[in-house]
């Protein structure tokens, strides 16, 4: 072995805490400072704030899951009880998985505000409600959860582009600028800017969230079985 290369095959669970924590911190405050440069930047023009904030949350989880995908690079709560259910991981973990994605969020969340002058948190007023905003964060969490199955067990090589390129896609089809996340759900609650979502209505886009990884989960565990991605790369 590459005396300079560190050994990350078999990482310690708190290895992978750390990484958890890390990843979810960065990916947050990307998401919330990318939104608030865009806002102060565009001049009043919401889709040219999107698409920066869209731009710069796929590029970051690219560079993300390339930097943390060999220690841990779940970053989201319904990816790991996925791979919880599907067996990847023991459920014993979970918790420490849950409370290193929801810290880290937080964390993320105070950086970008501080970082653009305001205060380390507020409770945000942005009104993300109704039944079609709702549907958006179904098929949002769905198909996240269909490409991080299936390109997982059939090219795991190009995870880092597949999911940063379905999340930049999302955030611009779906009429809930695709949160796809409970932990960043919850996290974009305590900042009142662009990418804000007021605490209210939060509990709607969580179960809608666990509702689509979940259908997803089934199906693409039955789709692409572990034994047919097995063939499928030899």
């Amino acid at each position: 072995m590459n005396a300079n290369k560190m050994d990350v095959s078999q990482p310690t669970l708190l290895r992978r805490m750390t990484a958890e924590f890390l990843g979810t911190a960065f990916l947050l405050a990307t998401v919330i400072g990318s939104g608030i440069m865009a806002e102060r930047l565009a001049g009043g023009n919401i889709a040219v704030v999107l698409l920066a904030n869209a731009s710069a949350t796929g590029l970051m989880l690219v560079a993300l899951i390339l930097a943390f995908g060999p220690i841990s690079a779940h970053f989201n709560p319904v990816v790991t009880l996925a791979a919880a259910w599907l067996r990847s991981m023991p459920w014993s973990e979970v918790p420490a998985y849950l409370v290193a994605q929801f810290s880290g969020a937080f964390l993320g969340v105070i950086c970008a505000n501080v970082m653009f002058g305001l205060p380390a948190y507020t409770l945000s007023t942005h009104v993300r409600s109704g039944g079609a905003q709702m549907f958006g964060e179904f098929i949002a969490t769905f198909g996240l959860m269909a490409v991080v199955i299936c390109v997982s067990r059939l090219q795991p090589m190009h995870i880092p582009y597949a999911v940063g390129a379905y999340i930049t896609a999302a955030i611009w089809f779906t009429s809930s600028t695709s949160f796809a996340n409970p932990a960043v759900t919850i996290a974009r609650a305590f900042s009142d800017t662009f990418a804000g979502i007021r605490l209210t209505d939060t509990p709607g886009f969580i179960v809608t969230q666990l509702a689509g990884a979940a259908v997803a989960t089934i199906l693409f565990a039955w789709l692409v079985p572990v034994q047919s991605a097995i063939e499928e790369q030899k």
